[in-house]
């Protein structure tokens, strides 16, 4: 299989394979079903079944939770397709849904803000916003999910 045919197979999909081994911290990985970004990664030597080990600790992108996986270096473990976009904020309604716009023009209300006490960044994202201030809308996407993860001042 070529290149070209590997990339066209994972396109849409939203994990790929990657060798336990090969990870490195930054990396992102799927544990549990949580797409998640590697903190700390440690191999162990061969033992007497014959298989290196990697223990790797993460960090779900989403939640912010620890998890934890440990999988031999020789195989294959599923790694999320994880994209980074922002998008002009346009307003905030009573309930924490943002409308914001995209590189086309196009508007979006799909999107609610997080819980203002598990994450630090929303008091401030709506102080700013309340005093007219244009802001850029940090979101993630992975494994089918969005979520607002920050934000920055649109300095244009």
């Amino acid at each position: 299989m070529s290149d070209d045919e590997f990339q066209g197979a994972h396109q849409g999909s939203h994990t790929f394979p990657a060798q336990a081994g090969s990870l490195k911290k930054g990396d992102y990985i799927v544990i549990d079903g949580h797409p998640c970004k590697i903190m700390e990664l440690t191999t162990s030597k061969t033992g007497k079944h014959g298989h290196a080990k990697a223990s790797i600790t993460a960090i779900d992108i989403f939640t912010g939770k620890k998890l934890e996986e440990s999988a031999p270096t020789s195989h294959n473990v599923e790694c999320p397709n994880v994209v980074k976009s922002e998008y002009e904020l346009v307003s905030i309604d009573n309930n924490g849904f943002c409308t914001f716009m995209n590189e086309e023009g196009e508007f979006r209300e799909d999107l609610k803000l997080p819980n203002q006490n598990d994450y630090d960044f929303v008091k401030p994202l709506k102080e700013l916003y309340e005093k007219g201030t244009p802001l850029l809308l940090q979101v993630v996407s992975a494994l089918g999910q969005e979520h607002i993860v920050g934000y920055r001042e649109d300095k244009k």
